[in-house]
């Protein structure tokens, strides 16, 4: 992931062809020892490619995925019990503050 994001960081920056020496520079910038196989695996991958076809390609993948639509409902009355909690436990934590004047001294004394 690291490489990846020196990758996007470089082209974002106006590189529109990052090299190995580039990312290898923004790599140990940050204090890590760059991976050689890895930094050319990502090259080979990315070669002939621009950032805008990498997105669309992306997209088009997790279009795809299951997002688990059915538990929606179920979530939902889940936040509203949430909700009620935690408007009985506002009162308690309002009382906590007021108790902190009574020691004599505040955040900004």
């Amino acid at each position: 992931m690291k490489y990846i994001a020196a990758y996007l960081l470089l082209t974002t920056g106006g590189n529109a062809s990052p090299s190995a020496e580039d990312i290898k520079t923004v790599i140990s910038s940050v204090g890590i020892e760059p991976e050689e196989d890895r930094i050319s695996a990502l090259l080979a991958e990315l070669e002939g490619k621009t950032i805008a076809d990498l997105i669309a390609e992306g997209s088009e993948k997790l279009a795809s995925v299951p997002t688990g639509g059915a538990a929606a409902p179920a979530a939902a009355g889940g936040a509203a019990a949430a909700a009620e909690e935690e408007e009985v436990a506002a009162p308690a934590e309002e009382e906590k503050e007021e108790s902190d004047d009574d020691m004599g001294f505040g955040l900004f004394d």
